[in-house]
């Protein structure tokens, strides 16, 4: 029988069930992440007992002082070297950091990252910014936020749509608790998803309550102070805009710069095997003898010694140490080093304060500024970058940092840090082709209609009316998939009642251009489209039974 309730009533059930199954992971999440910090917090003490040197840390987390100990220089350069060969090691070159491991995990249609790939990277992530290698404090909570999901999703039953909605729900969860910005969070990694300038506005909502839900419990436990702390701003005047514009410009361009030094790097110096890790030893090795005889403001993700510019501590030194960031970063990226939220913030942040001495602009303004200039560039993602500024300073960066964000996407056109990123929604191997179907099914397209030639001339073969399925051989206990429209008489029932000769049984429901499991209290519409697995035989004497009067 037909449901009593119209289709947008159930289609609001539906989506009722995404807004709770939301909130619920923010909470989950922001559990996690207070988790997950006391252990970095833990790790950060033992590194600096082990190197001698504790750089500063993440402002909103409560770090910032320097702690020096008796291990320097020996601690960093015996120990930095080993962390980057088991962090390389650790870390599939294919997949990449944290944040590009959730891109492509999005737009494959396979099976996502299994429990024991998340957990070398999640043991790499807490290793390198425990030792203060160029690995954001954001990295391993981004990690946290898909093992959230995950968990989730072993405890109520999700579909390939809902699966892959809640895990980028659960790392904008994360990030919106580390970053102390859940707006920001949400927007960025629906943003981040493409290099052209476009969003999953489905799956927006779902990461603005994950990210708001987790961001109260996180600060429940450690309080909700901004990230950077940016005395009394009042925003830029009039006549500071020329010299902002100059510094978001020179920002951009070292950016591009570092995205076209990535490049230059050979693929076989950042492959898989003995290579990758003698690089990642090497790159640990150079990271140390700048902290040794340079600067120690390499150490770590940048995002303290960003509060120290952003409060004036910094002068036209800043942009010798943006500097050595920046070539940090160009070197790192291919092996996963400094591919997250914070890096790209350390190293922008310290450049426009160095630009921003120089051209007597607000140190402030100018750190922030080229934050969003460098992340734009980076991560591709504008509108999220002046949001996290506005988020970090108040409401009087808006102009300057949308103003910064439009002229950095636009100089910087589709490069970016993260090779999964597709170029646009079109391009998404997500949303080519039909909805993916469950884990272990396979896909058979449906056979035309037969016109009456082809059924006098073709063999007798089971399942040749309708619906019947075409294409690859048959699976190995001989059944094939069947996609068919929803009968009539089947319209509003609950696939629990449904009646199904032997060797048939429902295996997905189509509903909205996405496959969902086959749950037994589900009511099928008219809209929907089921997937059948049988045997042709079975599959024949299904629809001779649907063809009679009145099915």
């Amino acid at each position: 029988m037909r449901s009593p309730l119209p289709r947008a009533v159930l289609t609001r059930l539906e989506t009722g069930r995404l807004v709770v199954l939301s909130g619920l992971l923010g909470v989950l999440v922001g559990g996690l992440c207070v988790g997950l910090r006391l252990t970095l917090n833990a790790l950060l003490e033992v590194g600096a007992w082990i190197t001698g040197y504790a750089p500063p840390g993440t402002p909103g987390e409560g770090g910032l002082l320097m702690a020096f100990g008796q291990g320097l220089p020996w601690g960093l350069l015996l120990a930095l070297p080993l962390v980057g060969a088991a962090c390389a090691w650790l870390v599939p070159r294919d997949e990449g950091d944290p944040l590009n491991q959730l891109v492509r995990g999005y737009h494959a249609r396979g099976p996502a990252p299994d429990a024991v790939s998340q957990g070398r990277t999640l043991l790499a992530a807490g290793l390198g910014y425990a030792s203060g290698l160029l690995v954001g404090r954001d990295s391993p909570f981004t990690l946290v936020g898909g093992v959230g999901a995950r968990l989730l999703g072993r405890a109520t039953r999700l579909d390939t749509a809902e699966r892959r909605t809640l895990t980028l729900a659960g790392a904008a969860a994360a990030l919106g608790a580390v970053l102390h910005a859940p707006l920001a969070a949400a927007v960025l990694v629906t943003e981040v998803l493409y290099r052209r300038f476009e969003f999953e506005f489905e799956v927006l909502m779902p990461c603005v309550l994950a990210s708001v839900a987790a961001y109260a419990v996180y600060g429940l436990a450690f309080g909700f102070s901004p990230l950077l702390s940016v005395e009394a701003f009042q925003g830029p005047a009039l006549a500071q805009l020329g010299p902002l514009l100059g510094v978001a410009l020179g920002v951009t361009l070292a950016a591009w710069g570092a995205l076209l030094a990535c490049r230059v790097i050979p693929d076989a110096w950042t492959a898989g095997g003995r290579n990758r890790v003698i690089a990642g030893g090497a790159f640990g090795l150079l990271t140390a003898a700048l902290a040794v005889w340079s600067t120690p403001a390499v150490l770590g993700d940048g995002s303290g010694w960003t509060q120290l510019g952003v409060s004036g501590f910094l002068g036209p030194e800043a942009l010798g140490v943006g500097a050595w960031r920046w070539l940090l970063l160009a070197l790192g990226a291919r092996l996963a080093f400094g591919g997250g939220v914070l890096p790209s913030v350390g190293v922008g942040g310290l450049l426009g304060v160095g630009l921003g001495t120089a051209l007597g602009v607000d140190p402030a303004a100018a750190a922030l500024v080229g934050a969003v200039a460098f992340l734009t560039v980076t991560l591709n993602a504008p509108i999220a970058a002046a949001l996290l500024a506005v988020a970090w300073s108040g409401d009087a960066l808006l102009p300057a940092a949308l103003l910064t964000a439009g002229l950095a996407h636009v100089l910087s056109g589709e490069t970016g840090l993260l090779p999964a990123q597709a170029r646009s929604r079109a391009a998404s191997p997500v949303h080519a082709g039909p909805p993916p179907l469950p884990e272990g099914v396979r896909f058979v397209p449906r056979r035309p209609a037969p016109t009456p030639a082809t059924l006098l001339h073709a063999p007798a073969e089971a399942g040749g009316g309708g619906g019947a399925a075409d294409g690859p051989a048959p699976l190995a206990s001989e059944q094939e998939l069947y996609r068919r429209a929803v009968p009539g008489g089947w319209q509003g029932a609950r696939l629990s009642v449904l009646s199904l000769p032997p060797g048939v049984e429902v295996v997905g429901v189509v509903r909205g251009g996405a496959v969902q499991a086959p749950r037994p209290q589900l009511r099928l519409t008219a809209d929907d489209e089921l997937v059948f697995l049988a045997r042709p035989d079975a599959y024949a004497a299904l629809e001779g039974v649907l063809r009679l009067p009145g099915a």
